[in-house]
């Protein structure tokens, strides 16, 4: 990096000193500064990011070691793109996992990251980021998916898309749920768990359970101040989870021990759970 910040020197050296000859050159004065300026403006703005670049993964960095976790500017093997398949995983092009923070949450594996993608090509490229955050489940479960209830849920219905509806009408005005099993979902979302998602920190947060994952996505980059409290309702979620919907699904949480424990299976930063 430093070596080719060097040859980057020379180049823009070499440039400028184009340009400022330029100057001197009768006619050609005009655009001699506006050269000098355009490349003062570039290696500015070069610098500049590169700098912030480096604060941001030490503030990370420091955030981690503060909160006894893990830091990692790439995906360090766990294979997080692909954690899921529905949003905000499998779109657009040049997807890119970074900003990765590993460790545990009320005893339960937990990950933080931002995911990347590229829509569009030419003028029309964009660049897009969602901070996910997520928990392993100690057993596959069927596709369960909540979304803040609005416009976009709404023209989504009108063209077919699913919205289970449950028991409360504040859940329901509050919320559109995307379920695989409907039977499944309804025990999961029992009246406790509705209760709890309709508190103000759950309210609009949107997560998919799928396979053995359960994760959020915000959009943007990370925010380590939304981690602990989006965590605190995927939390709620999990162990809200009744005894029967696990042993459904080859799990039994008086036998197999604790969610975290058997969860920590599918989270290769995670200790061993105790030998039972």
């Amino acid at each position: 990096m430093r070596r080719g910040v060097q040859v980057g020197a020379v180049v823009v050296l070499g440039l400028v000193g184009t340009g400022v000859a330029g100057a001197h050159v009768p006619g050609g004065g005009s655009f001699g500064v506006a050269v000098v300026l355009g490349l003062v403006v570039l290696v500015a703005v070069g610098v500049g990011g590169r700098w912030l670049h480096q604060q941001r993964q030490q503030q990370l960095a420091a955030w981690a070691s503060a909160a006894g976790w893990t830091y990692a500017p790439r995906d360090p093997g766990i294979g997080l793109a692909t954690l899921q398949s529905g949003r905000p995983f499998g779109q657009g092009h040049s997807r890119s996992v970074t900003e990765v923070l590993t460790g545990a949450y009320e005893d339960l594996p937990a990950v933080s990251f931002t995911y990347g993608w590229t829509t569009g090509s030419g003028k029309e490229e964009r660049d897009h980021r969602a901070h996910v955050v997520g928990v392993p489940l100690p057993a596959y479960l069927p596709t369960l998916e909540l979304t803040a209830e609005g416009v976009g849920a709404r023209l989504a219905k009108t063209l077919g898309a699913r919205d289970l509806q449950l028991e409360s009408e504040a859940f329901n005005a509050a919320y559109r749920v995307d379920a695989a099993d409907p039977r499944t979902a309804h025990a999961i979302l029992h009246p406790r768990t509705l209760e709890r998602l309709l508190r103000p920190d759950a309210v609009g947060l949107a997560w998919r359970v799928e396979g053995t994952w359960l994760q959020s996505w915000e959009p943007g980059s990370t925010d380590t101040a939304r981690i602990a409290p989006r965590l605190g309702v995927l939390s709620g979620v999990v162990r809200g989870v009744p005894r029967h919907v696990w042993q459904d699904h080859g799990y039994d949480p008086v036998v197999d021990g604790p969610p975290g424990a058997r969860a920590s299976r599918w989270a290769p930063w995670a200790p061993p759970p105790p030998q039972v």
